[in-house]
């Protein structure tokens, strides 16, 4: 699920495959954006078995391995519990080494077969935009998990340049041009100075038309529809048009029922619109889904539903449930990913200061930081140890 975070890694088409492949990819998919990320991994493998030498069937386990460490770390929804929509402020995640090296070790495959093939023909549309899927893959590790800024953009402007060749090839590739709205988008939210550095340099980006090509995609595009929709709701939270997002994050729950990231978001889409009645009942349906056991839902920690709860809560100020719920997350602090901890730590703090409990909130900041110091949150913290916090 990438409503939380603006990734320059893209599906890839099913589209010239086999019957057998293209099934076990569509199915992969499935799994992928319900978040069932070993039951891809073993759909894509199977794909790959199949037809070893297709650089996107490579892709496409590259880019689930990822997205399985973001789940795992908790980064797919960090932006969902923090507020946060900065570019550059990133944690830098730490997947273990044997998943890391599996990725880049995919990647690279990926991109050699794809070589080959434009070695033969350098026209092959179909091996120019699976190049162009891998940089933008490598991207998102860049970007997510280590922490490079600058590789990450060097090599998003590489899968730029790769698909803008496959419509010049091919207009009627419609598809192709998602990476084109996502990187005048983004290097359009850049601050000036960043796109000063070197390959930037005549890039000036253009949020305005990033978001009408996106939205075009998701209108005529084939195979990255569903990627290009999930984009158009990531834009509209960053651009405060939530209530725009709110249908479309409907229509994600609809096509992937089992995703509870799905509803999470709903509800905070729900509370930045100011609707604080519609943000709690999006988070209650999680509830009763858990209860019910749904499908997908009893993998749902509660500390998720609770910290949901209390955001929406202290947002609305009503502090007392606030705090119920939020110190019910960090009772389990060992738990829970960091993600969620550090910030429920934070708001327990900002809690105490706004009800004039200074020494309480001075422990809950402690807690913060000591929780996970690298965090934005813990940088926020940090800023009220001096002075409480207060709301404007």
């Amino acid at each position: 699920m990438r409503t939380g975070w603006l990734i320059l890694a893209l599906a890839g088409a099913a589209a010239g495959q086999a019957p057998a492949e293209k099934g076990l990819v569509e199915r992969g998919y499935d799994h992928f954006y319900n978040l069932e990320y070993p039951e891809a991994i073993a759909d894509f493998e199977r794909a790959i078995a199949a037809s070893p030498k297709d650089p996107e069937l490579h892709n496409h386990l590259a880019q689930t391995l990822v997205f399985q460490e973001m789940y795992r770390n908790g980064a797919l929804e960090s932006e969902l519990v923090s507020g946060t929509n900065s570019f550059l402020r990133r944690p830098k995640m730490n997947p273990d080494p044997e998943t890391e090296g599996r990725f880049l070790a995919e990647i690279g495959r990926a991109m050699a077969l794809a070589q080959a093939r434009l070695n033969a023909n350098p026209n092959d549309t179909a091996a120019l935009y699976a190049m162009g899927i891998s940089y933008g893959l490598r991207s998102n590790y860049y970007w997510v998990v280590k922490k490079s800024w600058r590789d990450s953009l060097r090599d998003a402007t590489s899968a730029r340049k790769l698909h803008n060749r496959v419509t010049e090839l091919d207009p009627r590739e419609v598809d192709a041009r998602l990476v084109e709205g996502l990187h005048d988008y983004i290097i359009g939210s850049l601050p000036w100075t960043w796109r000063m550095l070197g390959f930037l340099v005549g890039m000036k980006g253009d949020k305005q038309q990033g978001i009408r090509i996106v939205e075009d995609v998701a209108q005529h595009g084939r195979d990255n529809r569903i990627d290009a929709e999930i984009f158009m709701g990531a834009l509209y939270r960053r651009e405060n048009q939530t209530r725009r997002a709110v249908p479309i994050v409907q229509d994600l729950i609809r096509l992937f029922p089992r995703n509870y990231l799905l509803r999470l978001e709903l509800s905070q889409m729900y509370s930045m619109a100011g609707d604080e009645r519609d943000a709690l009942e999006a988070v209650a349906e999680v509830e009763r889904l858990k209860n019910q056991h749904a499908p997908g839902y009893d993998r749902v920690p509660w500390e998720k539903i609770y910290f949901q709860e209390g955001t929406v809560e202290f947002w609305y100020r009503d502090l007392d449930h606030a705090l119920d719920h939020l110190q019910r997350v960090v009772a389990r602090a060992n738990e829970i990913d960091l993600n969620t901890g550090v910030y429920a730590y934070l708001r327990i703090g900002q809690i105490y200061d706004l009800t004039h409990r200074r020494q309480q909130a001075l422990e809950a900041y402690k807690k913060a930081i000591a929780y996970a110091p690298e965090a934005d949150a813990a940088q926020e913290a940090r800023k009220y140890l001096d002075a409480p916090y207060r709301r404007s």
